[in-house]
């Protein structure tokens, strides 16, 4: 029960990271990228790209069904909300609200594509965070805090704690 609360938190955290990532590059004009040092700018930009093509086609898909569940429940539930005085059309509600939410994180993944100007950087903290599952259980978590204390990060240990993957 326990790994599958932490399932669960891991990928809402995910979910939200990126829903954010995505709404905030909606403007943003320029973009730095940071990825582990052994990994070339080539690869990282093709990394990159794919990610946000998969976010645009997956972000539209699930625009389309939501706006569709909206239309359906305005029209077939709409009038039953209607005889109960007071009580708003909740599911309406929820499915404009996904609704539009896709439709921002896809306008954030089509500007990345191709109205941002990325930078790409080179960070060894990455590399050493991608190593992290290499380590043997009983030093990573030493590593985890020497890491948090090199970057400054003081959560650091406490948020790979909650959201590290324990069954590799």
């Amino acid at each position: 029960r326990q790994r599958a609360s932490a399932g669960v938190q891991r990928w809402a955290a995910e979910k939200v990271a990126e829903q954010r990532l995505l709404w905030r590059l909606r403007r943003a004009r320029s973009v730095r990228a940071f990825h582990p040092d052994d990994l070339s700018s080539e690869a990282a930009t093709a990394l990159v790209r794919g990610a946000l093509t998969a976010d645009l086609n997956r972000h539209r898909r699930w625009m389309v069904v939501h706006a569709a569940a909206l239309v359906f429940a305005t029209v077939v539930l709409g009038p039953l909300f209607l005889l109960v005085p007071g009580v708003a059309n909740l599911p309406a509600l929820y499915f404009a609200f996904r609704a539009f939410g896709h439709y921002l994180s896809s306008r954030g993944a089509r500007h990345g594509l191709n109205g941002a100007d990325w930078t790409y950087s080179a960070c060894d903290a990455l590399t050493a965070i991608r190593r992290l599952r290499d380590l043997p259980s009983a030093d990573r978590m030493r590593a985890v805090e020497e890491l948090a204390a090199r970057l400054g990060l003081a959560h650091l240990t406490r948020f790979y704690r909650r959201t590290a993957d324990w069954r590799a």
